[in-house]
């Protein structure tokens, strides 16, 4: 009879039985975690002009163009976006029109490029490059029913050329440009009979031109022109056939002009007398042949032309309102729409211009006030089942949104305003109270039990699709991620955010919703008067132990004028309600914002705000914050650069302000240092510090021979990059013996340069980051035609002494000893230089709680995705032959090219179109970062760039770590069971 097995042979096999279920494990935690730890939100930004496409048959759409500088394409029936293109900046989309029904046309760039896309997909067709005299305001005209060519053509106006273009394939078909000198073409208008095409043109300020051209080989049929002595400001629409409607030069008159043969007449009309209450400007706008809307921020007003004769103002609209392009219904009937506010509503106006007295469609909407006024209208009309017209509108609000209204309603509606943030910050959820969940609770046990064997099948590797799809659905459902309230790692929080709009709105990272949005009063811009400007927004209020019942709050700040010496405004919100705290108007302006470190005893946070006249302003303004501030101030020290002047200047604050006597919250500032660049050799490019709120975790670095390097960690050092004035245009437009890039490390309470270093042949654009006491900027090398990485890390060799043992223990070490900027510092640099694939379009550093997670680089890159790329390939002391030593310590071997791995993607297959920035939030676990990018598009993801080591993973399979412990157990008794038996027989024996 054969021994039974050993005792632990058998623990052995069931551990290994255990083991490979636990690989099993790792090896299916991806298909049903989409979407579970990131987000990804689509925007086209604000909507500038709009061509609706809306066939019988098929897919009814509208392509919008928008501030953004987006093309897109738009169902009519849920706003979804069927397909869209982001141009480049330096390449501003100027006009759309439709061609052919299947064409989208888009003329860029002043009028230098024309374009086709095909309508369903989106594709591109064909481009053509066309010649202007100089950058202008360029227009383009679709020909309807041309007879002069088997296809639509269509006429581009830029400056003083006119270009006949096929829509088919983009070949000229002629051109013409105007001898007349500073000609530039206002209007392009098109005969009934469709063979003479109208050119309308303004040379100077006071020379009005009309050309006659044949519209099938673009020659000069008839040319009238006229001198005005008042001048015009290049303002003109069509009031009629041969009537045209031009504002003077001095904005007060509108000039009626009339072509006669050969003879030119005008009557001139003060607007005074048409609106009695005029303030600010105006705008114009041709409804029909004899019907023109002029449009000031407060009402509209209808008129009608009678020749030169004069203007008849038929109806007025007193409240905020737009007014839509008029739209042909029949060959003689055009309608249109006007969309005006009436306390929480609005209302919906359309009307026939053959009869203003009667109206098609008068509808009240109801509409969130937070979105502000009417800005924009485009109407559409549809057949309707008893064969009548319909109409619909799509509306651009002042906050940058997209409504579609419809019957009465709102359609669908689209948040495109988060397509300009300009500024973000963060807020804490509540705690969450005791004895109160939130979170989703399981029905019964059946379905706790099914979901629970669902998951187990997934983990096992069994599930169909099917199954997986449900495992994703319950996850989601069942996710804590979307509570209201804080958890244990800090995962959920509120982004605070920012857009150009001046509108404040906040998403949760959970899965992007929006909780609140607030329009800032004082940040709303009259429609054609100012236009105040946000800048910043900050963390004001974060409640702790005292105040910790109260809710936490942001603080935005903003300028009454887009100038630097407009008056600056303040507005405090609640960041759980979006209630405006406090708004203030500030009597000075907003040149600088210094977020301070210090906070009063309520928690809010010090702010010293520097106006153009070198005066500092303290806020919140109380007897507390001045004791506290008066305390601190004469530690605090501070840098500005100017760009403009090319210098860099250091401050320190005096008790009196030189200008506001009396008042105890205004500093005058003293300057300690300046530098001045040489302009004709370098241009300041870029600055860059420290984030205020990065944690260290340790100031010594231990090397791989156990020396130890000590971090030089002053919050006072300041990057700066300067290049050479031909190297400040396009890559390649300059020599690389006329190019340098200069980069310095300099303190900013001395003005003394720490380290500089000139890399020749360097061209820009540069793009930089500081943290901790190293930097890392991008730059282009044309020697070499590639993109390089440098970094430059600074010790401090003061601290040098320290690394005696004995002195460590006796205590006779500087460690402690004060650190004062006013000493020299002994300083080492270590650099190096590595080439680097991508071109880049912002830099941003992880940031952990407590800094003790090795760094990772989050890099924009010009494909508008985030690249993690570890700080450990940009060490400078990397080396071709590393030594053991420095094997150990984990120093990589040199190459010349920092690798691009394409699992180190954060965005992953996603693109965050016309990327501009990348926020790195710090979570309370110590491995996790929270990572934000916003352009057009919005991304969002939780990073862990040494792994999660200090957590399981929310994809642990919790009910398999009880199945195994079940198994060991059952193993651990049937083996003891078996044991006893063998020792009993042996024991009979």
């Amino acid at each position: 009879m054969a021994a039974p097995p050993r005792r632990s042979l058998l623990v052995l096999l069931s551990g290994l039985l255990v083991f490979a279920s636990l690989v099993a494990l790792t090896t299916a935690i991806y298909e049903d975690q989409v979407g579970l730890a990131d987000w990804h939100q689509k925007y086209i930004g604000k909507v500038k002009q709009a061509v609706y496409h809306s066939q019988k048959s098929g897919r009814r759409r509208v392509v919008v163009l928008t501030e953004e500088n987006v093309i897109s394409s738009l169902d009519l029936r849920s706003g979804d976006i069927f397909w869209r293109h982001v141009i480049d900046k330096n390449d501003p989309l100027d006009q759309l029109g439709l061609s052919l029904g299947k064409y989208v046309l888009t003329l860029s760039s002043g009028g230098t490029i024309l374009r086709a896309w095909n309508l369903p997909d989106g594709l591109m067709i064909w481009e053509t490059n066309l010649r202007t005299s100089t950058a202008s305001n360029s227009q383009l005209h679709v020909m309807s029913n041309n007879k002069a060519a088997r296809d639509n053509l269509v006429l581009v106006s830029a400056g003083r050329w006119i270009y006949a273009v096929s829509s088919i394939d983009g070949a000229i078909s002629w051109e013409k440009e105007f001898s007349l000198d500073d000609l530039e073409i206002k209007r392009i208008l098109q005969s009934p009979e469709n063979d003479v095409v109208y050119a309308l043109g303004l040379a100077g300020s006071s020379k009005l031109a009309l050309y006659h051209l044949s519209a099938k080989t673009g020659e000069i049929l008839k040319d009238i022109q006229e001198s005005f002595p008042g001048g015009l400001c290049g303002k003109t629409v069509l009031g009629s056939d041969n009537v045209f409607v031009a504002l003077d030069k001095a904005r007060s008159s509108l000039l009626l002009i009339e072509f006669k043969g050969e003879r030119i007449s005008y009557n001139k009309v003060l607007v005074s007398d048409l609106v009695q209450d005029l303030s600010g400007s105006f705008e114009l706008q041709s409804l029909s042949s004899d019907i023109i809307s002029l449009q000031t921020s407060s009402s509209i007003s209808l008129l009608k032309l009678k020749g030169t004769d004069g203007l008849e103002v038929l109806q007025r609209f007193d409240q905020p309102a737009a007014v839509s392009d008029s739209l042909p219904i029949t060959e003689k009937e055009k309608a249109f729409a006007v969309v005006q506010h009436l306390g929480s509503e609005i209302e919906f106006i359309v009307k026939f211009t053959s009869d203003l007295s009667s109206e098609i469609i008068r509808e009240k909407v109801n509409i969130d006030q937070n979105k502000g006024n009417v800005e924009r209208v485009f109407l559409n009309s549809y057949i309707r089942t008893d064969k009548s017209h319909g109409f619909r509108a799509l509306v651009v609000m002042e906050d940058h949104s997209l409504l579609l209204i419809q019957q009465g309603e709102v359609v669908w509606s689209r948040d495109d305003g988060l397509a300009s943030i300009v500024d973000v910050t963060t807020s804490e959820l509540p705690v969450e109270k005791d004895g109160v969940s939130v979170a989703g609770v399981e029905h019964n046990l059946f379905e706790w039990l099914k979901g629970h064997m669902l998951k187990l099948k997934g983990t096992l590797m069994l599930a169909n699709a099917d199954e997986v799809a449900a495992i994703q659905a319950l996850r989601l459902k069942s996710s804590e991620k979307n509570k209201m309230t804080r958890d244990h790692n800090g995962f959920r929080k509120l982004l605070v955010v920012l857009t150009k709009a001046g509108k404040v709105m906040t998403l949760h990272t959970g899965d992007g919703r929006v909780i609140w949005s607030k329009l800032l009063p004082s940040l709303r811009a009259s429609r054609f008067g100012g236009v105040p400007s946000a800048l910043r927004i900050y963390q004001w209020q974060v409640p702790h132990h005292s105040v910790m019942r109260e809710n936490p709050s942001v603080l935005v700040v903003g300028r009454t004028g887009a100038e630097s010496s407009a008056p600056g405004v303040f507005s405090i919100l609640d960041s759980y309600s979006g209630e405006e705290l406090n708004s203030m108007k500030l009597d000075h302006s907003v040149f600088q914002i210094i977020p301070l470190t210090l906070k009063d005893s309520s928690e809010q946070r010090l702010y010293l705000i520097l106006d153009s006249n070198s005066n500092a302003h303290l806020y919140p303004k109380s007897a507390d914050t001045l004791n506290i501030f008066l305390h601190e101030m004469s530690n605090l020290y501070f840098y500005s650069v100017d760009i403009q002047a090319n210098v860099i200047k250091g401050y320190s604050l005096q008790k009196s302000c030189d200008l506001n006597f009396g008042d105890d919250y205004c500093f005058s500032t003293k300057e300690l240092w300046s530098i001045i660049f040489p302009s004709d050799s370098e241009r300041i490019v870029i600055s860059e510090t420290r984030n205020m709120n990065e944690v260290v975790h340790t100031q010594a670095k231990t090397i791989g021979d156990h020396d130890v390097m000590y971090k030089y960690l002053s919050k006072n050092l300041v990057f700066v990059a300067t290049l050479s004035p031909k190297a400040a245009g396009d890559i390649g437009s300059v020599l690389p013996e006329e190019a340098s890039l200069v980069a310095y490390l300099i303190d900013a309470v001395t003005g003394r340069i720490l380290h500089r270093v000139t890399h020749h042949g360097a061209q820009g654009p540069v793009h930089a980051v500081l943290s901790e006491n190293w930097v890392v900027y991008h730059y282009f090398n044309l020697r070499a035609h590639r993109f390089e990485m440098a970094v430059i890390e600074i010790y401090d060799q003061s601290r040098a002494d320290n690394k005696d043992v004995m002195k460590l223990i006796l205590g006779k070490h500087n460690l402690s000893a004060p650190i004062t900027s006013y000493a020299r510092p002994e300083v080492a640099v270590k650099s190096q230089s590595y080439f680097f694939t991508h071109s880049v379009k912002a830099m941003a550093v992880t940031q952990t709680a407590k800094g003790i997670t090795s760094k990772q680089l989050l890099i924009g890159t010009i494909g508008d995705q985030v690249l993690a790329l570890d700080k450990r390939y940009l060490d400078p002391r990397r080396s071709v032959n590393p030594t053991q030593q420095e094997k150990e310590e984990g120093i990589i071997p040199l190459t010349d090219s920092l690798p691009i791995i394409p699992q180190s993607f954060v965005t992953h297959s996603h693109q965050v179109e016309a990327l501009r920035g990348i926020v790195s939030i710090p979570a309370k676990l110590e491995s996790t970062t929270l990572v934000f990018t916003y352009g057009v598009d919005l991304f969002y993801t939780q990073l862990a760039p040494s792994r999660t080591y200090d957590s399981l993973t929310d994809e642990f399979s919790y009910a398999l770590l009880l199945i195994t412990i079940a198994v060991l157990v059952a193993a651990i008794i049937v083996t003891w069971i078996w044991s006893e038996k063998k020792e009993l027989g042996d024991k009979w024996r």
